[in-house]
């Protein structure tokens, strides 16, 4: 038996495992062991499917060979057995980006930060798109958004639901336009940019914080307001004075949940800190390192006179800028998890 064989025996014969363990009632009644069930089930599915139409063709190519070697001449058999022989090739890869292990932070919701950057008031404007592209495609996906802390051009927000991660993450990044502004007499075209930080939210037993560490400021809010704001010291600022972290809270009439959104966002960032000098750590051990995943980075350009879009992490232009901008992003996304998946399946052989 070949090792893509014995691949695909092992994923079957896991798949059935859980299929008996989400019937048997000590496990329904089981809350915790249900959801881990569920989980390993939804995750496993591709790649069973993929195992089940292995053994299909594998069946149909020694069934063609059999038949080959009583009638040499036949030539729909002869047909069956290149299509079965090619087919089984496409599943090898297929299968084995399918079982690729998963970034443990897929399932996590996230929270993200944009923010303006070169291009003066239109990077504003434009910062204020990116936000209506991700919060459109989260609704597309069936997340549910929060916002968190939304004025002056940058949107703090968190995206919930399982997965959540597993989209976002691709979004983190610079995300530059090139378009003629409103304001724009001439005609001329401008480049302008946004900042996208993607932020898994960590657990508190993830990300312990040392009350100690911290600074906590309370101040008046400003902008507009009903009640309450403006006339009260319900903002806060908490600084997390071993990494120098400083996160802002001042949306919400109460201290109380400015303080819990702020630390949530410090958790988020402390959790991502510890997450990149991890992935530095491996990087480093590696000659070869396909992009380093850094925020800083130019991700994806929006050209609306052209209405393409190219994402340059993978060399990906597509030409539907105006759905993009309504939040279609599947394609790009799918793209990117395939690349992903083939980084990481060479990054496992690499170290084995």
């Amino acid at each position: 038996m070949s090792m893509i064989e014995q691949l695909a025996t092992q994923i079957l014969d896991r798949f059935d495992a859980l299929e008996h363990d989400l019937a048997d009632p000590a496990v329904i009644g089981d809350r915790e062991r249900f959801t881990a069930a569920s989980r390993a089930y939804r995750e496993l599915e591709p790649a069973a499917r993929l195992a089940l139409e292995y053994r299909r063709a594998a069946d149909d190519l020694a069934g063609a060979r059999e038949l080959l070697a009583e009638d040499g001449e036949d030539l729909e058999l002869r047909e069956l057995l290149d299509s079965s022989r090619a087919r089984l090739g496409e599943l090898e890869e297929e299968i084995r980006l399918a079982t690729v292990e998963r970034d443990p932070s897929d399932d996590k919701n996230v929270i993200v930060e944009i923010r303006p950057g070169a291009g003066g008031d239109e990077a504003a404007i434009w910062a204020g798109d990116v936000f209506r592209m991700l919060t459109r495609y989260a609704d597309r996906r069936g997340f549910q958004t929060e916002p968190m802390s939304i004025g002056e051009g940058t949107y703090t927000f968190a995206i919930k639901g399982d997965g959540a991660y597993s989209v976002f993450k691709f979004e983190g990044g610079t995300h530059r336009v090139q378009r003629v502004p409103e304001t724009e007499s001439q005609g001329r075209i401008h480049t302008s940019t946004a900042t996208v930080a993607v932020l898994p939210e960590a657990d508190e037993v993830e990300v312990e914080i040392d009350p100690t560490d911290l600074q906590i400021d309370t101040y008046r809010s400003t902008g507009p307001g009903g009640q309450s704001v403006n006339t009260t010291d319900s903002a806060v600022r908490i600084t997390h004075k071993p990494s120098g972290i400083v996160v802002s809270m001042q949306d919400e009439k109460s201290q109380l949940q400015n303080r819990e959104r702020a630390l949530r966002v410090l958790r988020a960032r402390l959790y991502e800190r510890a997450l990149a000098e991890q992935r530095a750590e491996i990087a480093a051990s590696r000659s070869a390192q396909v992009g380093t995943g850094e925020r800083a980075e130019k991700i994806r350009t929006y050209n609306y006179s052209e209405k393409r879009v190219k994402d340059h992490r993978i060399n990906l232009l597509v030409h539907n800028l105006d759905q993009i901008l309504i939040g279609e992003l599947d394609e790009l996304t799918g793209a990117l998890q395939d690349d992903e998946k083939r980084r990481r399946l060479a990054e496992q052989a690499g170290g084995s």
